[in-house]
């Protein structure tokens, strides 16, 4: 009997154990951490702003007798009730500011919300949840029309009307003093090149200034203005001290003259004629006071002083001993970049140090268009020249036979190209010392900058500096024989001759093909 029994339970056991073995085969067993492919894999969304859980409020909550639990089947409806009234209190709340409400924070939120609800017309009022809990609405603005292409009209008008300017020259002129007198507010060390170059720009505007004082000595000398302020009616603002420019307020001058760039020393009497001329009065743009130091007369002095008529009065100054350190400066540069230049030509690298100053002293700059004739070729030179930059041509005048169309032949004088001068070259000092007529011509080829010295300025040289000159130099281009200048002319008109004829064949060949170029098919 037993035997029988243990048989049956043996061939059930076998049996079920086929029966798992089918169905392993049917669905393959996964590994853990196994994804199914066939099933849609949703992403958990992502908590921002996690809060805070104050634990012993959840552990009171979880302790609320009527809920459910292992003991109690259902939750009663007081214990519910209890429970979602109290189910915030869990959250820790961030602590209370103190102090005033800062504004900003509200704004900043509202703006953030109402920039993804901008709409194509921009008057879409927007919501959004302030960090308080309370809402707030704003007007979202328009994007301008510069953002995104838009064809509506009253998207370009707004911008237009944003940025129109007035052109009123009273209203810019305003405008532009206002700047002036805003930027002179910073110390001359706190100002960038950009502020001064603003303050150069309008102060250059003056005609007086500009007048007297070039553009580039103007230029460093808005470096070191300084702003003066007299905030008082009736109060004397001495000239001696420098050069003032009115920038705000009404003036009366004191004495005449009232203004005086470069003084003279009997030019101030003793004692000072006070003006009598009450009627005249000194407004916006108007200048007074000197550029250079009055010598003998005290910073007090009441020459070219005046008094103000207003309160609250401004003006740009610079000062004499600036501008005497200035112009120090600016010379002092210009010289070492004429010694320079003096130096860079291979004739003068072993001169004398003291020559070399001498001669840059009467270095003048001038500046010449491509294509202008510096020297002629049989005439005096007006000058010599030291190249700074820039090249220039060297012609030689040669006479050849020409055949006419009509078969006669003449003689003409023809120019030839025999050199270049370049950077560091200088020319014509032996037909300006000699007083004698130049060898050559010099045509500039580009625009170039010249260092000279004219015939007035080298009569002040020294004998000693003439003959180093002469020793140092040669006649420009004057060792060429009239065998190398024709030689030179029929190599030249062979070239030329020879391009021609090519330059005629390619136009032949691409006319009798129907070539047209830069159209159709041939215009790349």
């Amino acid at each position: 009997m037993q035997d029988i029994l243990h048989s049956k339970v043996s061939a059930v056991i076998e049996r079920k154990m086929e029966l798992a073995r089918v169905e392993a085969k049917r669905h393959p067993h996964k590994q853990w951490g196994e994804r199914d492919k066939r099933k849609v894999q949703h992403t958990l969304p992502k908590i921002e702003n996690i809060p805070v859980i104050n634990y012993d409020k959840l552990k009171w909550l979880c302790s609320i007798d009527g809920l459910r639990s292992g003991t109690n089947e259902k939750t009663t409806d007081e214990a519910h009730q209890l429970f979602m009234k109290n189910v915030q209190s869990m959250f820790v709340k961030p602590p209370k500011k103190h102090g005033l409400p800062i504004h900003s924070e509200k704004r900043g939120v509202a703006r953030a919300s109402a920039a993804s609800l901008c709409t194509s017309r921009g008057t879409v009022k927007a919501v959004a949840q302030a960090p308080d809990s309370k809402t707030v609405t704003v007007p979202v603005q328009k994007p301008l029309a510069i953002d995104s292409v838009s064809h509506d009209v009253r998207d370009h008008l707004r911008l237009l009307h944003k940025e129109r300017k007035s052109e009123d020259p009273e209203s810019v002129k305003a405008e532009n003093l206002k700047t002036v007198r805003k930027l002179l507010r910073k110390l001359p060390f706190d100002r960038t090149t950009a502020d001064n170059d603003k303050i150069f720009n309008v102060m250059k505007t003056f005609d007086l200034l500009i007048d007297v004082i070039p553009e580039s000595t103007l230029r460093e000398l808005c470096a070191v203005a300084m702003l003066e302020t007299r905030k008082g009616e009736n109060t004397t603002v001495f000239g001696t001290m420098g050069i003032h420019v009115i920038l705000r307020g009404t003036v009366k001058p004191q004495t005449y003259p009232y203004v005086c760039t470069t003084p003279e020393p009997d030019m101030f009497r003793s004692p000072t004629p006070i003006s009598t001329d009450t009627d005249e009065t000194l407004t916006v743009g108007s200048c007074f006071g000197t550029l250079k130091k009055v010598e003998g007369r005290e910073p007090n002095s009441k020459i070219l002083s005046v008094v103000t008529t207003e309160q609250n009065c401004e003006f740009f100054k610079v000062t004499t001993s600036d501008y005497a350190r200035v112009i120090e400066q600016i010379h002092h540069r210009e010289q070492t970049e004429k010694v320079n230049l003096l130096i860079s030509c291979g004739n003068y690298k072993l001169w004398p140090r003291q020559p070399l100053l001498k001669v840059a002293d009467l270095i003048e700059w001038m500046k010449y268009p491509a294509n202008t004739i510096l020297v002629s070729e049989g005439y005096k030179a007006p000058y010599l020249a030291f190249i700074r930059t820039g090249e220039c041509h060297v012609l030689r005048q040669v006479d050849v036979i020409v055949t006419l169309k009509n078969g006669r032949k003449e003689k003409k004088s023809k120019q030839v190209v025999m050199g270049k001068l370049k950077t560091s070259d200088s020319f014509a000092e032996i037909s300006l010392l000699k007083r004698e007529p130049i060898t050559c011509s010099v045509v500039t080829a580009t625009p170039v900058q010249l260092g000279v010295i004219t015939p007035d300025k080298v009569e002040e040289l020294d004998d000693v500096t003439r003959q180093l000159f002469v020793q140092s130099n040669e006649e420009t281009f004057g060792k060429l024989t009239k065998d190398d200048i024709e030689e030179e002319y029929i190599n030249q008109e062979l070239n030329r001759e020879w391009n021609e004829f090519k330059h005629n064949l390619v136009v032949d060949v691409i006319n009798s093909h129907g070539i047209l170029p830069g159209y159709g098919k041939w215009s790349n």
